[in-house]
């Protein structure tokens, strides 16, 4: 696979609890010039890193993250504001509390307003499959395709795992036809990166693969 066709789907990724507003103009200037999908940053920067892009990137940002077990109102509050700052993407991280207790309405009427909240822009649903048993994982696939939501997202990278090989086969297995694949979490070569678009991944959550990019002169 040409590296031109892994890096166009990666989200640019920088959400380090102690990330700096330099740190994410650095992130925006290598997304822009390495043509990644989008860069995803903490919320606190969305206004200024909209600005800053001057549409020259999408900006992408998380919502209840990295637990995912804020209120709905909490979650759809900070949705509508993200949208209101600039945001293009919204990656959102359902309650697995919710999921563990079979709460399945209760999860879908949040990725419903959360999706109503996001106006027409992507939203990508994180379900933290590492925390999850294969049922869990498939209940959450016809979920998030029910809620009508852009993208199934397999992990935060906070937890103790990240995107599998396997987990995001199953995806691919039992996800609508409308509904995208994102894996993130742990990609950390070009090999990885290959083998998760072979299985299905439209999109890539890393701030590795552009970083080898530059290192080994690839673009």
């Amino acid at each position: 696979m040409e590296i031109e066709e892994i890096v166009k789907r990666c989200d640019h990724t920088q959400l380090a609890v102690t990330a700096t507003f330099e740190d994410i103009k650095a992130l925006i200037d290598d997304g822009i010039k390495y043509g990644t999908a989008s860069v995803c940053i903490p919320p606190c920067y969305v206004a200024e890193a909209k600005k800053y892009a001057e549409g020259k990137i999408a900006i992408c940002t998380v919502i209840g993250f990295p637990n995912g077990y804020n209120t709905e109102a909490v979650k759809v509050y900070e949705t509508a504001q993200a949208v209101e700052e600039g945001a293009d993407e919204i990656d959102m991280v359902i309650n697995i509390g919710d999921l563990k207790a079979k709460r399945y309405e209760k999860i879908l009427k949040e990725i419903k307003a959360i999706k109503a909240a996001c106006k027409g822009h992507i939203l990508k649903v994180i379900i933290e499959t590492c925390l999850l048993t294969e049922e869990e994982k498939i209940k959450m696939c016809e979920l998030v395709t029910e809620a009508k939501a852009d993208f199934i997202k397999t992990s935060t990278g906070f937890s103790k795992a990240g995107a599998t090989r396997e987990d995001v086969a199953l995806f691919k297995k039992y996800v609508g036809k409308d509904v995208k694949i994102k894996a993130a979490g742990g990609i950390g070569s070009i090999k990885d990166a290959e083998d998760f678009v072979a299985l299905g991944a439209e999109r890539l959550g890393t701030s590795r693969i552009v970083k080898i990019v530059k290192e080994e002169g690839l673009l």
